[in-house]
């Protein structure tokens, strides 16, 4: 694809309620098609109640573009999966506008199937609701070791553990999966595993970059039924442990998280700041990469891999899928959809 052929760029996230009208229908939309009960998505509806039924993504990927409109000489769009402005109204309003080709930016910076195909998917759907003048849409790489990404945590890691005091324990945290969909996120060839080998390679590499000699990665946020094994430790349990063994403050890292939204506010800022009060323990939590000013200099550099050949800069040699700059997508069987009924419970947040 040359520079040319690029008429834009689309920013393509999980979207959120933006008030108390919009967390049940955010809600279904999230669930439809899923055997979730509803006694679950009350739960989850009262975690944004908590918040005014709001959840900061919307607002913090809009600061995000307008990031990257400052650095990036294309029209940047927004659409979600679950919330407005849908995927599918961006891309129609994407082909009114004349653009033909464009890239895609997911906030994701993981492999497996809810951090990568399933963006794929959504491109798909989209430009099957518009028809045939939909924009040729290209997903750009996984990033979870790209310099900038690694940069922008390492300097908030730090800038927490001023906050914490001496000592602190390090955990590293993102969104846990069944361990059958993290198997499935992974080729055999490859060693399998991929979403959790990237997330335990980007914590290695955060906090070599911060200095921190130990850390740990625990896993938040699970949702399915407990005769299902999930990737564990669950964080609120590994807080319990490193009290026992003595730990008198812990920072907590979000590096499985772009920005800030309710797996972010409500299970580290609400809950694991109640089980640690609980426990005396102080808690800090090191802010999401998202707001950083080289978040969007990375996806500049993301873009022009596409634009102009530039080479990917990686720190990690830990398998990483997406289209190369050829637009070739990910490998046949790569991060499959879980077989139900892991699949039925999905992320929330």
């Amino acid at each position: 694809m040359t520079n040319s052929g690029v008429d834009a760029l689309l920013l393509l996230s999980f979207g959120g309620p933006e008030g108390p009208q919009d967390v049940r229908p955010f809600l279904e939309n999230v669930t439809r098609g899923r055997a979730v009960p509803p006694e679950r998505l009350d739960a989850v509806a009262g975690h944004y109640a908590h918040f005014g039924g709001i959840s900061p993504i919307n607002a913090r990927n809009r600061e995000l573009i307008d990031r990257i409109r400052a650095v990036l000489d294309l029209p940047v769009y927004f659409g979600n999966r679950n919330w407005h402005p849908m995927v599918e109204d961006t891309v129609a309003a994407m082909a009114a506008d004349g653009v033909r080709r464009a890239l895609v930016f997911p906030t994701s910076a993981w492999g497996g199937y809810s951090g990568c195909r399933q963006y794929h998917e959504d491109i798909r759907r989209a430009r099957a609701a518009v028809g045939v003048h939909a924009p040729e849409l290209v997903k750009l790489r996984q990033f979870f070791d790209h310099p900038l990404f690694v940069a922008a945590n390492a300097d908030a890691l730090h800038r927490a553990l001023g906050r914490a005091g001496p000592g602190a324990r390090v955990v590293f945290t993102a969104h846990s999966v069944p361990v059958a969909a993290d198997a499935a996120a992974g080729l055999i060839a490859e060693g399998g595993h991929r979403y959790s080998r990237q997330v335990i390679a980007a914590s290695r590499l955060v906090a070599a970059a911060a200095g921190v000699s130990i850390h740990d990665v625990a896993w938040q946020s699970r949702s399915g039924p407990p005769q299902v094994p999930w990737l564990e430790p669950d964080v609120l349990d590994h807080l319990e442990a490193l009290h026992a063994a003595g730990t008198t403050a812990v920072v907590l890292a979000p590096i499985g998280f772009v920005s800030d939204h309710l797996e972010v506010v409500w299970d580290l800022d609400t809950e694991a700041a109640g089980r640690a009060a609980e426990l005396g323990t102080t808690l800090v939590r090191a802010d999401t990469a998202g707001t950083d000013p080289r978040f969007a200099h990375m996806v500049l550099e993301l873009v022009d891999e596409h634009l102009r050949g530039t080479a990917p800069r990686r720190l990690s040699d830990v398998p990483a899928a997406g289209c190369g700059t050829d637009g070739t997508p990910c490998a046949v069987g790569c991060c499959e959809p879980p077989m139900r009924p892991v699949s039925a419970v999905p992320r929330l947040g």
